[in-house]
């Protein structure tokens, strides 16, 4: 019994760090930033540059107003950056996707006090401010060979007679959409190497799809495409995995995910806004505490909460 060493938790330690998750995120977003570079050319670039830039540098300075320990260094910053960028349309000022990085890093993640600490993811949260603020500009679509276009939301929806594209080109990423949400192939080879990484877990991303599939499926609104559509891939592999707004527990994470997949098809098929994926994950969000509470499984000898 002399041997026996009792301590606090955490009892099982690994070398896993943030940066490190961090730095497998940024891998695995490499390739939907190759492919909205083939799609939509140098721009698409300059803008996750600016992104990226404001959000590392915005932390940075206000670590440094405010007296806290510097973190940028832990690469959160960012994937927050890469994550927005990837929700703007490529053609978005560069200055409105300056205030949305600030927006994102200062006042949904700093301000209540920096990593695994804000209750919304902040890529997610500052893309809907922007919509909101910046509508005319996050609306204004850039369809390869072309000028401008409705996205496939759009056409589904009714709102415009432009044709769909092929599942091939939807598969691909030919069509209009934020720059970094439109090939699903680059989407797909991401999320696999985060699985193979376990990075994060198959429960909430095949939920979320999954949901979305059976009930467009049931309401008759073509669940290939919908699948394929405006960020239900990008926002069902990096942004409802989210180690910090979304519940840690295996039941939690199917919950939140059918929740998304129930709220971005309420929206998509009966809402004022073509697309529902920010929307969900912003709700499902709020509700990720109650959500972990009443999934935590019950300690050896205790009793239900």
């Amino acid at each position: 019994m002399s041997k026996l060493i009792v301590s606090v938790s955490p009892h099982i330690k690994d070398s896993t760090r943030t940066s490190s998750i961090m730095r497998d995120v940024l891998i695995a977003l490499s390739p939907a930033l190759i492919a909205s570079f083939l799609i939509f050319g140098w721009r698409s670039l300059l803008v996750t540059a600016v992104c990226v830039l404001f959000s590392v540098g915005s932390e940075w300075v206000f670590e440094k107003i405010t007296n806290r320990p510097n973190t940028i260094s832990d690469l959160s910053a960012a994937v927050t950056g890469v994550l927005l960028a990837f929700n703007l349309p490529v053609g978005i000022p560069l200055w409105q996707a300056a205030i949305g990085s600030i927006v994102a890093v200062v006042m949904v993640k700093q301000l209540f006090g920096g990593i695994g600490q804000n209750f919304a993811n902040p890529a997610i949260t500052a893309r809907i401010v922007m919509l909101l603020a910046f509508t005319q500009t996050m609306t204004k679509w850039v369809i390869p060979d072309a000028v401008s276009g409705a996205t496939t939301l759009v056409i589904l929806k009714g709102e415009s007679t432009e044709a769909l594209p092929s599942l091939l080109h939807m598969f691909l990423g030919i069509r209009g959409g934020c720059l970094g949400e439109t090939c699903g192939l680059a989407l797909l080879l991401g999320g696999a190497y985060l699985l193979i990484r376990k990075v994060i877990s198959w429960r909430t991303p095949v939920a979320f799809i999954g949901t979305v599939f059976i009930l467009t499926l049931l309401l008759g609104k073509q669940p290939l495409y919908q699948m394929m559509s405006g960020g239900l891939l990008l926002g069902a592999i990096f942004m409802a995995t989210d180690y910090s707004t979304t519940p840690n527990t295996n039941r939690g994470r199917v919950i939140f995910g059918i929740g998304c997949g129930l709220i971005t098809v309420l929206i998509r098929v009966w809402g004022n806004y073509p697309e529902g994926v920010s929307f969900s994950i912003l709700l499902m969000n709020i509700l990720t505490p109650y959500i972990q509470k009443h999934t935590l499984p019950k300690p050896l000898g205790g009793v239900s909460a």
